[in-house]
Parts: structure tokens; C-alpha cells; sequence
């Protein structure tokens, strides 16, 4: 039986109301836990100053600038390369396997090297995000172009499609779920990415950096209200992209 979005809504808020009237009993416990548990009025009253005084806006406007940014770059390169090794089978035998030994190590495991490279600024942020949505687009785009049922293609060689036919009619659109598929995956890490480069590195604004700051000063407070910011997002950027994607495919049979 369907349920209301009234009813849906209610089931979601279950979990979270729990959680909060937890929280706000372990605030009550005394000031050491207060200290880790932060009154919700405090953290209310927080909130409240730092949207007056345009602190947060400005780091969510930052964060997002970077995210954005570094997801067009990787994603769309990496959806490049990653077409282009599945229709060009010298360029996988080349570029394949450094690709598959580069993706094995840790994201943050270029830190050190991207720092000598480029220093600690936004080019080094923005590098750190551009490849953490760089390899889930290479490996998606490829699975797609190679997965595509061989009768498709034979079938534009009866029709006498010419390559670039073959690649928009036939390849682009089989492909298409796999493709989006990456930018879905692409588009969380570069939001993790691009929170955790704002706390290593720095900023002059940004939620990560913002929360890297209020650690060092050990304002719960101003952590959480940056972590709500961060939350609410990247779930509304997860939310606009999932219409997105049901919009580019719509032709595909809904499944319930």
C-alpha cells in the first residue's frame, strides 16, 4: 500500500527527533558533557548568528564554488577518457593500466605530492576534487561504452551509420544510465573531497575550514552548525542531480 508524503515524511523525521532529544539529554548530564554535547538552544542560537552576520552563507557559497567546479572539471574529463578507452582499444592497452594502478592509491595519499607540486591553495583543493570525480566517471563511462549489446552496433553498420552516428545514436544513449551512474558516485566524493581539503588546507572560507578552525577553539557549536550546512547540501545537490538524471532517462521503463 502507498503511503502519503505526509506519512513518509513523519517515518523520516522518526530516527532524527530521536537522536536529538538524545542529544539533548547527554547535554544535561553536566559541563564535561556539555562540552561534547552542545545544548540544542546553543547550538540554535549559533545558527541563528552566524546567518545575521553572513558567515555562513559565505562558506557554503565557497564550498559549493569549489565542489561544483571541481566536479565539472574531473567529471567531464573523466567521462572523456573513459569513452575514449572503450572505443579505442591501443588507448586502453596504453593508458589502462595507469589508470588502474593511479586509482589504487588513496585520495589523500597525493597530499604530500600535490602540496610540493602546487602549494596549499585553491589549485590544490581544486586538483584533490577534479581527480576524486575524476576516477568513478573513468571507470563508469568505460563499463557503459563496453557493455553496449553488440547486435546495437551491428545493427548502425546495417544502416551505414558513419562513427560519429554510431557514437550519438547508438553507444552515447546505451551508455547513458552507466555514465550518470559515475557522476552520482563522482559527485559525493567531490563533496567529501572537497570538505576534507578545506580542513587539511585551509581557507579563507569554507565549511571545512570553518570546522577545522572551531576544532582548534573547541566550538562545538560552530562544528555542527557547519556540519548541518555541509549535510543539507549535499543532499540537496544529490536530490537536483537524481531529477536530473531521472529527466535524461526518461525513456527508460520505470521499475516499482
Amino acid at each position: 500500500m502507498a503511503r502519503s508524503p505526509a506519512v513518509r515524511v513523519l517515518l523520516a523525521l522518526i530516527v532524527p527527533v530521536l537522536i536529538l532529544i538524545w542529544w539533548q539529554a547527554q547535554s544535561a548530564q553536566g559541563d564535561a558533557r556539555a562540552l561534547a554535547f552542545v545544548p540544542l538552544q546553543d547550538v540554535g542560537a549559533t545558527l541563528a548568528a552566524r546567518l545575521a552576520s553572513g558567515f555562513l552563507l559565505n562558506d557554503a557559497i565557497a564550498t559549493l564554488s569549489r565542489a561544483v567546479t571541481g566536479l565539472l572539471l574531473g567529471g567531464l574529463s573523466g567521462a572523456a577518457l573513459g569513452v575514449t578507452m572503450a572505443m579505442s582499444r591501443p588507448l586502453d592497452r596504453v593508458v589502462g593500466p595507469l589508470y588502474h594502478a593511479v586509482r589504487q592509491v588513496p585520495l589523500f595519499g597525493w597530499l604530500p605530492l600535490i602540496g610540493l607540486w602546487v602549494g596549499n591553495g585553491d589549485a590544490a583543493k581544486l586538483l584533490i576534487v577534479s581527480l576524486a570525480a575524476f576516477y568513478p566517471t573513468v571507470l563508469n563511462s568505460y563499463e557503459g561504452v563496453r557493455t553496449v549489446e553488440r547486435r546495437y552496433v551491428e545493427l548502425a553498420d546495417m544502416f551505414g551509420f558513419s562513427a560519429a552516428q554510431r557514437f550519438a545514436h547508438v553507444l552515447l544513449p546505451a551508455a547513458l544510465p552507466l555514465i550518470l551512474t559515475g557522476v552520482t558516485q563522482a559527485l559525493a566524493f567531490a563533496w567529501i573531497a572537497t570538505i576534507g581539503t578545506e580542513m587539511l588546507f585551509g581557507a579563507h572560507a569554507g565549511l571545512g575550514a570553518t570546522m577545522g578552525v572551531a576544532q582548534a577553539q573547541q566550538r562545538m557549536d560552530i562544528i555542527l552548525v557547519a556540519i548541518l550546512a555541509a549535510a543539507l547540501l549535499g543532499f540537496t545537490l544529490n536530490h537536483l542531480f537524481a531529477r536530473l538524471r531521472r529527466h535524461l532517462l526518461r525513456w527508460q521503463p520505470v521499475i516499482n
